[in-house]
């Protein structure tokens, strides 16, 4: 029998679990681009476009109901609409509703989508992008993560789809694996900021600009993303 450090044991669960949920991004990416094959740049997106993309967000948050919001976010550039569209989903304590976002460049409250990280990562590399944490003033009011994956229609990138999960339940998730880490550990994204720690060393949105002596970062293994756990050497 071989004793696995606990570090390197919670990575793996961490990046088991974060993978998973990578491939059904991807499955609701790659199934939302297959609304509009055959169909040409920019799309004309049509109210039974509307409704089928509604079917497939509310489907995600049914079967992910740790998931707070899921939808799809289309590129400007790739759709016959000004203000460009944005079908995004949450859960409410009296159901799954639409949430909705002032569009119009020059609004007051204009939601430059475009500019997101989840958005600009997935565009320029193609590939799963993950943002967090970052409080969703817009939605939520409180710290959340965004996982997205592009849709692609004939090799072109048109759009993302997505969800949203809070941090706190990413907490509720990620802890008994960090918490049978001895000492202060942390996961942090890309950028080293902490998306989840198992004490209070380590505070969320923290960002870690150096690693000290008597501490380490172990790779979480997902694709594209840039996680790394930082334990205790």
């Amino acid at each position: 029998m071989t004793n696995e450090n606990p570090a390197t044991k919670a990575a793996a669960e961490i990046a088991d679990w974060t993978n998973a949920l990578g491939q059904e991004v991807y499955k609701f990416a790659a199934r939302t681009g297959a609304l509009w094959t055959g169909r040409r740049t920019p799309l004309s997106v049509t109210p039974r476009d509307i409704a089928a993309l509604e079917h497939m967000s509310k489907e995600f948050l049914e079967k992910h109901d740790f998931a707070v919001g899921a939808g799809v976010i289309f590129s400007v550039d790739a759709i016959d609409s000004r203000g460009g569209i944005l079908e995004w989903w949450t859960t409410r304590a009296k159901g799954i509703e639409k949430l909705e976002f002032d569009l119009i460049p020059g609004g007051e409250r204009f939601y430059d989508y475009q500019n997101m990280p989840f958005f600009t990562a997935a565009s320029r590399t193609g590939e799963q992008s993950m943002w967090g944490p970052y409080v969703d003033y817009l939605g939520l009011d409180e710290y959340i993560l965004t996982h997205t994956a592009p849709i692609r229609l004939d090799g072109r990138f048109v759009g993302v789809a997505g969800y949203d999960i809070r941090i706190r339940k990413l907490e509720e998730i990620f802890m008994p694996a960090l918490r049978a880490i001895p000492g202060d550990a942390a996961l942090l994204n890309e950028s080293r900021r902490v998306v989840v720690g198992n004490s209070g060393a380590y505070l969320v949105g923290e960002r870690v600009r150096s690693i000290p002596d008597d501490k380490q970062l172990i790779p979480v293994d997902v694709p594209h993303l840039g996680l790394s756990l930082l334990t205790a050497r």
